[in-house]
């Protein structure tokens, strides 16, 4: 979810991204890929992280974050929208964790060294990202070889259909090949997200230097209790799109 270097999370879409990523609560002690199904302790896609340095893009108000922290790994999360970032605040202090928290956009990544990042992660931020690539090469500098990037977006299938006929199956209004930007209201507010395809998904992370070795789409998890995102369509389609990456050598 390429062409002129445009901020990763526009403005015109922050507002709902600050309603969407909830901090008056945590997730919970793992990382959250999507609504509705597996989290890190199932999906099992980072591994061990105590000791490790992760990087969570898009961090939101930090739950991720936080539950990285309390698994002992050193995390640094980058949130674009101010809002959030307060949230990200008030959490982490409440938690009692030490979280590295940095305002900016996503692709703006100067204040990490050069492979120093263990693990870098990102869950839903990407869908409000035009230039993809331009974050997965700011991504690769920092990561060490051979460590992963794991993110997972709203899966390009599901982009093509009308979820909300409730009680009946999805219908479908729009091509999987329109890469025109979306626009939705969530909350009254209107919303820019773009669609991505795994083939551009997959190239841009083959032309930034990372081998894929791991592609995913969940189903839902077989009982709830459901999110507030839940849509009967997400038994029909898969929902999310999770991706492993590992960045290459040389």
């Amino acid at each position: 979810m390429d062409g002129a270097v445009l901020p990763v999370v526009p403005a015109q879409s922050s507002v709902s991204w600050n309603r969407h990523r909830d901090g008056s609560r945590l997730f919970g002690d793992a990382a959250h890929y999507g609504p509705d199904i597996g989290t890190e302790a199932e999906l099992r896609l980072i591994g061990q992280l105590g000791g490790k340095r992760i990087l969570d893009l898009g961090c939101g108000a930090a739950q991720s974050s936080i539950a990285f922290a309390k698994q002992g790994a050193t995390a640094v999360g980058v949130e674009s929208s101010p809002e959030q970032m307060a949230l990200a605040r008030r959490l982490v202090e409440r938690e009692r964790v030490r979280v590295e928290l940095h305002q900016g956009d996503l692709a703006d990544l100067a204040f990490l060294r050069a492979e120093s990042i263990d693990v870098a992660f990102s869950a839903y931020a990407l869908a409000l990202v035009e230039d993809v690539g331009r974050v997965f090469r700011q991504v690769h500098r920092v990561l060490k070889v051979g460590s992963p990037l794991v993110v997972s977006l709203p899966h390009p299938a599901y982009d093509m259909i009308d979820d909300d006929n409730p009680g009946q199956a999805p219908t479908v209004y729009r091509s999987y090949f329109d890469q025109s930007p979306m626009t939705e209201v969530a909350d009254g507010v209107d919303v820019i997200t773009y669609h991505h395809t795994i083939t551009e998904l997959h190239t841009a992370l083959m032309r930034a230097g990372y081998r894929v070795d791991t592609i995913l789409e969940p189903q839902p998890t077989p009982s709830g209790p459901r999110s507030t995102h839940w849509r009967e369509a997400f038994r029909w389609v898969p929902r999310t799109l999770v991706v492993r990456a590992r960045k290459e050598g040389g």
